[in-house]
């Protein structure tokens, strides 16, 4: 008898195990993570603000640390509350501290764009001095990180059971587009060793044709 009930107990560990690969379960403190590993480690010695690709040595009053998966749209789906409510939820909190969705991003770049979905836009809108096209409430990063977006929106679609923002065919048009470049690969490479787990759309963009 004992035998069997093993069975039904080896099998719910496994998938729990599955559940959770490729989540990132090392970190749940937001504000701890983006001092100490996204400012401190990633980029410690400075970098490249990710929409307007300009250089910066240090964070300075004109950047700030961006979601490409806004925390808002993330409280939305969770229906947590508000900001400080969803603060107590163990699975925001998680979620919010998972490196693969942050990036240094100029401060007026990351308020223009918060509540904007993701959408081709065309050349009916014009780009503004990074690449950006915004209209009403969309929103078209520069051609050079469509790609980039895509697999962070997908890796948190699904990796955190989220909803598109935008629609999927956009996002997959995108990582058509613009594939991994050197950048963007060794950039993963470092949150994986940080965070501990991969984005596996990075790994295999073709993933994003079966999403």
């Amino acid at each position: 008898m004992k035998q069997f009930l093993l069975i039904p107990t080896a099998l719910c560990l496994l998938l729990t195990t599955t559940l959770v690969i490729g989540q990132n379960t090392r970190f749940s403190d937001p504000k701890t993570v983006v001092s100490d590993h996204f400012w401190g480690d990633l980029y410690a010695n400075g970098g490249n603000s990710f929409f307007c690709n300009t250089a910066f040595t240090s964070k300075g009053f004109v950047l700030t640390d961006g979601y490409v998966y806004p925390l808002a749209d993330v409280r939305s789906a969770l229906d947590c509350g508000t900001s400080r409510e969803c603060e107590q939820d163990n699975r925001y909190r998680q979620i919010a501290s998972d490196m693969h969705n942050m990036i240094p991003v100029r401060s007026r770049t990351e308020m223009g764009r918060r509540n904007a979905r993701y959408e081709d836009l065309g050349a009916s809108v014009s780009e503004d001095e990074c690449g950006i096209r915004q209209s009403a409430q969309f929103f078209e990063p520069p051609v050079r990180v469509k790609g980039d977006v895509a697999r962070t929106v997908a890796y948190m679609v699904d990796t955190y059971d989220l909803p598109w923002l935008g629609s999927s065919a956009v996002f997959k048009g995108w990582n058509r587009l613009d594939p991994p470049d050197d950048g963007e690969i060794t950039r993963h490479r470092r949150i994986a060793e940080i965070q501990g787990n991969d984005n596996p759309f990075v790994t295999d963009p073709n993933r994003m044709e079966r999403l």
